[in-house]
């Protein structure tokens, strides 16, 4: 066996036993980097300039946006500020098939355009819509799935912290790549509303219309959407269309927003202290664990570099003689397949230092590239037995709730969600013709 052949045993099969064992993701990479810097970086010098090459790696300016993108959704939730939009949403939908469940995916849209934490929007719509679905008669399956469907969208429009994560790991262009996210993200959700009302038209029962449910008209129907749905897609507004002129960098747009969502949280008077300092503390939780994350990713790519382990898969890869389009759909399957058993971020750890070596030695589109991989990790998000927004919704849901319920739930979104997966494969454009666009 070649000698980058063992390197890359040790590194990425190493990798993958340790996170198969429950180490978390930071500790596991942090191991395998002290590893592989003794054997291939040239014993104690290698792990000197292992710490240097971390140390920097985290210091970058361009993974400035993603404690702002994460302070947005904190402020948003913990301010109170979530409630007032969904009953927004849901004063303006009536007699509709499934209504509530069409409210869920709309505010789920709304606060993905407004959050970056996708764990937060599935657990918050979780906690306050579920129970009152249920109650009011809706199968536990009609129920749960659009919740945890539209809560992976969120890592699709922007903001994403994820997304900015994807692009400072790839190499590939921050701004474009969150651009990018907006159309297959828009038509994610209204798949997903379209499917929920021709499944309750067919099968009324799974929804029962709420007679009792009061009506609201005139002025009382869209006070609250001029009130605070608005205002909060303002916010949107204020990020995607200064990335989208060129007017701001990602970092400069991702303060906008943070100072934007804290702004309308003072002008309804809910930023109290009490409110700003859990935001606060979610934040910097969250971004510490990022950023322990790209520490960890970042001297991986190094070490896979240095050994010669990257140079020798990507001649396996593209030695071969197979088409572009193979080449592509064999990267995604296989990170469909790693969706199944790991987390998001180890996914990116795993398979970038891998694939964006061959995107590059191919010439691949890599906004393209890059967010057929973000619907690959949307779709880790629902797939059984370990999706983390399965278990979310397993801590929030009542006991009647059974997690045979949750999966069954899921399965037409991951439907819909490879559909589109297809789509932008098959149509670049889908992916591509927005960021082209950018100023």
């Amino acid at each position: 066996m070649s000698s980058w052949a063992i390197a890359a045993w040790l590194m990425l099969g190493g990798s993958m036993v340790l996170l198969f064992i429950g180490m978390p993701v930071a500790l596991t990479f942090i191991t395998i980097n002290i590893v592989g810097a003794w054997f291939y970086m040239g014993g104690e010098p290698g792990l000197v300039q292992l710490s240097r090459s971390s140390v920097s790696s985290i210091a970058a300016f361009s993974l400035t946006p993603i404690p702002l993108f994460v302070l947005m959704g904190e402020v948003l939730f913990h301010t109170g500020l979530a409630h007032k939009v969904i009953e927004g949403i849901e004063r303006l939908i009536r007699r509709l098939p499934g209504r509530l469940a069409v409210v869920a995916v709309v505010a789920g849209t709304v606060f993905s355009a407004i959050s970056g934490s996708t764990i937060a929007t599935t657990a918050m719509l979780g906690s306050l819509m579920l129970p009152v679905m249920l109650a009011r008669g809706y199968h536990p399956t009609i129920a749960a799935g659009p919740i945890m469907a539209i809560g992976a969208v969120d890592m699709l429009i922007p903001p994403s912290a994820l997304t900015v994560l994807l692009g400072s790991l790839s190499g590939i262009s921050i701004s474009k790549l969150l651009i990018g996210g907006v159309v297959p993200g828009v038509i994610l959700s209204a798949a997903f509303v379209l499917w929920i009302v021709i499944r309750v038209t067919v099968s009324p029962h799974l929804a029962p219309e709420d007679k009792t449910a009061v009506v609201h008209r005139g002025w009382a129907r869209w006070r609250l959407f001029f009130g605070y749905v608005l205002p909060s897609l303002s916010i949107f507004c204020v990020v995607v269309g200064a990335l989208a002129a060129g007017w701001a960098t990602p970092t400069e747009c991702a303060a906008l927003g943070a100072f934007a969502t804290m702004l309308l949280a003072a002008c309804y008077r809910a930023l109290t202290p009490a409110a700003l300092m859990k935001a606060l503390k979610g934040t910097a939780a969250i971004s510490g664990m990022i950023l322990f994350i790209i520490l960890g990713a970042t001297a991986f790519a190094q070490i896979l570099s240095f050994s010669g382990a990257s140079s020798g898969l990507v001649q396996l890869i593209t030695g071969h003689g197979f088409s572009t389009g193979v080449i592509v759909m064999g990267m995604m399957l296989m990170l469909i397949f790693l969706g199944i058993f790991v987390d998001q971020v180890s996914m990116m750890m795993i398979t970038l230092p891998i694939f964006m070596p061959v995107v590059q030695a191919l010439s691949i589109d890599p906004i393209w590239f890059g967010v057929m991989f973000l619907i690959c990790m949307q779709l880790g998000l629902l797939l059984p037995p370990h999706g983390l927004l399965l278990m979310t919704m397993r801590g929030v849901a009542p006991p009647s709730v059974s997690m045979a319920h949750i999966f069954l739930a899921v399965v037409p979104y991951v439907a819909m969600s490879l559909a589109l997966l297809a789509a932008v494969f098959w149509l670049p454009a889908i992916a591509t013709w927005l960021p082209s666009r950018i100023g």
